[in-house]
């Protein structure tokens, strides 16, 4: 499959997940046109959309802590992608600072 094959949203968009490749934590999830998805597979960089830019990104341009992709696998539907990358820098993924951007838990109220 490539790139041209998978099924974006009515943007252009497809969600792209991204997975630390040393024990499997869920860092983050960011959304790819096609143009950042090859950027990616060229360079090795994850490369995502800015949906409020309207540009594309490089993970790590400002704050330094980049991801290098392993592998980017889709899944069976071909609508959602898995970056499993190595997370360079500080070793944080998320905006806030934390290493993951699902630090958080949501509650069931009972």
């Amino acid at each position: 499959m490539t790139p041209a094959d998978l099924t974006y949203n009515a943007d252009g968009l497809i969600p792209a997940i991204v997975q630390d490749a040393g024990d499997g934590t869920v860092l983050m999830m960011a959304w790819m046109d096609r143009a950042a998805l090859e950027r990616t597979l060229e360079t090795g960089q994850a490369w995502f959309y800015s949906r409020s830019r309207k540009t594309s990104w490089r993970k790590g341009e400002q704050s330094g802590n980049t991801l290098q992709v392993q592998q980017v696998s889709y899944d069976c539907d071909g609508d959602t992608l898995l970056l499993t990358c190595t997370l360079g820098g500080d070793g944080v993924a998320c905006h806030t600072g934390e290493r993951t951007c699902f630090y958080r838990e949501l509650r069931r109220t009972p």
